[in-house]
């Protein structure tokens, strides 16, 4: 929760309380939304009690979420009695209404002008420019030192199985130059990583025909590669990460494996690649479903050996036979990739996948799931234990007095694994350090400082 800044009884600032669920898109809706607050003159309240409203921002995607959302929305209620509901789950339909009618106002994802609407009218407040400042880069949930930026909303794509465009829309791209002034604030403000994100990063641009845009008086396309290269000279002579995530696997994503290789920005992928099976990619309707993605990565390291490949994997989709599992299986063992995540199948309410005929059964989803983490978890023990012996730049994160915990190039922020550090020195969070690693297991390292 942002601090909170002093000002006379007699004008104290109403006081929000905010709850943030759901993906790191989710996150970057909750930070502008904060950031507006704050422009404002409201104080942000870390309890629910200090509170005078809470603002929920929800997640919808699967049902698990949609529980949890319905729960915080019930807490926030419970504890404060005064609620605003915004994010994926207010795009539903009328499940938060129904559910919880004693909310006092319920928006769809990416509504910063909704939600503060309805704190005006419920909880308004006079705004003193004078007390009320806020910094350039906005107000931020993550740590000082990393930032996610979102560079699109909504999604082009109709996968099957997911029903994230009926909640946010079509794909509409941010100005390049808006980005890119953005990222500059918040490298000023001291941040050492920059988290592009988006639901589908590597179609940044294409809904508006990768219009060329202005940066400093610069032109610049609005396009990934292009935007890739722009921020990676951001860092100037203090290092810095660019980390790209939710990159489909299209032809045009090989342009910026050079850059990687060129130190411009991170060698990390995350693509979601989500099954092997051409029968099931197609019922997935998943973009480049017809590419040859093993090729593709074998390429991709050729030309950039350090890469680090992240994906995520659905298994027990409609009609996924053994066959076609054990085709998944041996996709894993060929890829050989870095970090991997796999759900299971999730008959989310809207999902055409529903629609589809031969359902399987809730017990070999799991059962296929725990196969396939197995298989995985031997790859990636095997991987980073080959990072044994070798000095890795990491980013720490937190220090204590018994060590301190970082991530190298290849671990993003709560997706990935870690590195445990035996500092000969004291570190601190936001600081890079060499570090030799000594010793590894299924997700993460350990080492000392080199």
């Amino acid at each position: 929760m942002a601090p909170e800044r002093a000002r006379p009884k007699s004008t104290a600032a109403p006081k929000v309380g905010f709850v943030s669920l759901g993906c790191p898109k989710a996150l970057v809706d909750s930070e502008r939304i904060l950031t507006q607050l704050r422009a404002e003159g409201y104080a942000v309240s870390a309890t629910y009690k200090d509170a005078d409203l809470v603002v929920v921002n929800t997640c919808g995607f699967i049902d698990a979420a949609v529980t949890e959302s319905l729960d915080a929305i019930g807490e926030a209620l419970a504890e404060n009695g005064k609620v605003i509901v915004t994010g994926c789950l207010g795009a539903k339909g009328n499940i938060v209404r129904e559910t919880h009618p004693r909310v006092l106002a319920v928006t769809g994802p990416h509504a910063t002008d909704e939600v503060m609407a309805a704190v005006h009218q419920h909880l308004p407040q006079s705004h003193d420019p004078h007390i009320d400042l806020i910094p350039p880069q906005g107000i931020k949930l993550t740590p000082r030192h990393y930032a996610y930026l979102k560079i699109a909303e909504g999604c082009n794509h109709r996968c099957t199985f997911c029903i994230i465009p009926s909640m946010r829309g079509d794909l509409v791209s941010r100005p390049v130059g808006d980005v890119m002034q953005e990222a500059e604030n918040l490298v000023k403000a001291g941040v050492r990583e920059l988290l592009v994100i988006s639901q589908d990063t590597s179609a940044y641009g294409v809904d508006i025909k990768y219009r060329t845009g202005f940066w400093n008086g610069r032109p610049l396309k609005t396009r990934m590669t292009e935007l890739a290269v722009a921020l990676g000279s951001l860092g100037g002579s203090a290092p810095l990460w660019v980390r790209l995530h939710y990159v489909y696997p299209y032809p045009h994503v090989d342009e910026v494996i050079p850059l990687m290789a060129d130190g411009k920005i991170l060698p990390y992928l995350d693509v979601p690649f989500q099954h092997a099976s051409p029968r099931i990619l197609k019922a997935m309707k998943r973009p480049a479903n017809s590419e040859n993605n093993l090729g593709r990565i074998q390429r991709w390291r050729q030309i950039c050996p350090e890469l680090t490949v992240r994906s995520t994997f659905i298994v027990g989709f409609p009609g996924e036979t053994d066959a076609e599992f054990e085709q998944l299986l041996d996709f894993l063992e060929e890829a050989q990739l870095d970090r991997v995540g796999c759900f299971t199948y999730s008959p989310v309410d809207g999902a055409k996948a529903n629609e589809l005929a031969e359902q399987v059964p809730a017990a070999l989803k799991e059962e296929r799931k725990a196969r396939f983490m197995e298989t995985q978890q031997r790859i990636s023990t095997a991987r980073l234990k080959q990072k044994v012996g070798q000095t890795l730049t990491v980013l720490v994160d937190t220090y204590t007095t018994k060590g301190a915990i970082g991530r190298s190039t290849a671990d993003a922020p709560e997706i990935d694994g870690v590195v445990h550090i035996k500092p000969s020195r004291s570190l601190k969070a936001g600081e890079f350090a060499r570090v030799k690693i000594t010793a590894s297991d299924t997700h993460d390292l350990r080492g000392v400082v080199a």
